[in-house]
């Protein structure tokens, strides 16, 4: 405790002094007091060219404790990192497709058990791979057809990336991308294996279409978004939006020395373009004030400000391991709820995080966790590519995590 104390510190005294020394880093510090060892963890990270910026943000109990912004939202310009940038938070967008689907379980619209055919008539005779050789692909019947509960804790068998993705994944609609989905043959027998599987859980994206009889996101928009105010939360930010609050993304160099910009490979810009898919299973854009709505909604047992959201039953079902001893997630000790992550064994980078915990992580870094023990909330927002050994894994959010905890509170 003593060693960490005074690593923290550490942390602090140098990210002041290189503040000191560096007037630019100096004003992309949004903060009104000293910042607190959270925000020094990660201008640490900045001060060594490794992030261009983060956002970060911790609720405690029923108060924030944090929220602070260091860095740049953008390098070529110099522009800030605020507290109020925008963030494409890419995976974590499938936990939010999850609460949709379980909604509409609570209506009595359909069952975690239904399998994926009753809903997508596509789904129907679906063929699974038994042998694959340069000459032929030998396809049997599975054991048992995919099911809503399979595509929620990625053990469908479907294909890792439909025959007509290719680059961007927002070209086709929902409806296009997942015909193909269910015509193509499965790559194990379903509950069998943990695999991550973006597009199992874009057909659940679909699913919610067909099931409610509303387009995906217009569905998200009316249940979740409109009524928790995550007024920034959005698969089409404005052109004003981009232009002014959006964070860039940025992988290292080739000499590995500094940052490059780096496009979301998996969308197409501009990204305002309505006639771009919402991906369900990582197309949303938001911020941290945003995103803590929609958390504390959830530590509460799914309700905020006298509406509910979700049942706290449902919430329970949803925030439990359903993989058993696969092996899943990118950290170590991680099981698998039904849309959420969930920490089982905290060690390494998740060591300061109570058993239970739940949440996800996107492809550029971004992190949003809830320790339901702690009462706690972690919201991690960086815009950066490459991160080793994962996103879910990496140095950086060792440090956010073990930086509060450091605090005390």
């Amino acid at each position: 405790m003593i060693t960490r104390h005074l690593f923290l510190t550490g942390l602090l005294s140098f990210a002041l002094i290189s503040q000191a020394k560096k007037p630019e880093a100096a004003a992309a510090s949004e903060t009104t007091t000293a910042p607190t060892p959270v925000a020094a963890a990660m201008q640490a990270y900045v001060d060594k060219h490794e992030l261009s910026g983060a956002v970060t943000l911790v609720w405690s109990g029923d108060k924030l404790t944090c929220h602070e912004a260091v860095g740049f939202q953008d390098l070529e310009s110099k522009t800030p990192m605020s507290k109020d940038s925008l963030f494409w938070i890419a995976s974590m967008t499938k936990p939010i497709t999850a609460l949709g689907i379980m909604m509409l379980v609570e209506e009595g619209k359909l069952s975690i058990d239904d399998p994926v055919s009753k809903h997508l008539p596509e789904f129907r005779n679906q063929m699974l791979i038994k042998d694959k050789s340069a000459e032929q692909t030998v396809l049997v019947k599975p054991a048992r057809e995919v099911t809503i509960k399979d595509l929620l804790t990625h053990t469908s068998g479907l294909i890792g990336t439909g025959p007509l993705e290719s680059g961007a994944l927002d070209v086709l609609t929902l409806k296009e991308a997942v015909l193909t989905y269910g015509l193509s043959p499965l790559q194990f027998q379903p509950g069998s294996q943990w695999s991550y599987c973006n597009p199992g859980i874009n057909t659940l994206g679909r699913v919610i279409e067909v099931v409610s009889g509303e387009e995906y996101a217009k569905f998200l928009e009316k249940r979740l978004f409109k009524p928790l105010k995550m007024k920034n939360t959005t698969f089409w930010p404005s052109s004003g939006d981009l232009k002014k609050h959006l964070a860039t993304s940025y992988k290292p160099t080739a000499d590995g020395k500094g940052l490059e910009p780096t496009p979301v490979k998996y969308l197409t810009e501009p990204y305002s373009n309505k006639k771009r898919a919402p991906l369900a299973a990582g197309g949303l854009f938001s911020t941290a004030e945003d995103l803590l709505s929609l958390y504390r909604m959830l530590l509460n047992g799914g309700e905020l400000d006298g509406k509910r959201y979700i049942k706290a039953e449902t919430l329970a079902l949803m925030t439990q391991n359903h993989t058993g001893d696969l092996k899943a997630g990118f950290a170590e000790g991680m099981g698998m709820g039904l849309g959420f992550q969930i920490v089982q064994t905290p060690t390494g980078v998740t060591g300061t995080l109570s058993s239970g915990t739940y949440g996800h992580g996107g492809a550029h870094g971004t992190q949003g966790w809830i320790d339901p023990v702690k009462k706690t909330i972690h919201i991690l927002l960086i815009q950066r590519a490459g991160l080793q050994p994962t996103g879910d894994a990496s140095p950086i959010r060792q440090a956010f995590h073990e930086a509060f905890a450091g605090m005390g509170r």
